[in-house]
């Protein structure tokens, strides 16, 4: 009987795996390529949106304020019928301050509790997950 070498030897199949490991790596490269390149047209497009919507947003803004300027114009307006010029903007100034200073303790209770501004949640999370292969690596070795 004589030895025959078979089509697959030993060699062949080491250059072909190692070819089959080039293109995994080529083809994986230019999937990660093209998803970014995806990724970042996606959000170009977001941006353009969210600008714009931040623009409308920003626009209403200033026209509500016009609108609560023109509000308290008539509010001053409506008791100016009934009492005094200045008193009637005295009154409408001390209900503004008064609501001002409401909306600015409010404002300062809500930011001292968001202080400080630190990611509790992810850092136990983070915490955790350290944990976990720590106690994993040490069972690794004991085992």
């Amino acid at each position: 009987m004589t030895a025959q070498t078979s089509p697959n030897s030993g060699a062949e199949r080491s250059t072909n795996t190692a070819d089959l490991v080039s293109q995994a790596a080529s083809q994986i490269s230019t999937l990660v390529r093209d998803e970014l390149a995806l990724a970042k047209r996606e959000l170009a497009e977001k941006g353009k949106r969210a600008g714009l919507g931040g623009g409308l947003l920003g626009g209403a803004a200033v026209l509500g304020l016009y609108g609560l300027g023109l509000l308290l114009v008539l509010a001053v307006v409506l008791l100016d019928l009934a009492w005094p010029l200045w008193l009637a903007v005295l009154v409408v100034m001390v209900v503004v301050f008064a609501a001002a200073a409401v909306a600015a303790l409010l404002g300062r209770r809500r930011l001292e509790e968001a202080t400080p501004p630190v990611p509790t949640d992810a850092i136990a999370g983070v915490e955790a997950d350290l944990a976990t292969v720590k106690t994993a690596a040490r069972r690794g070795r004991h085992a």
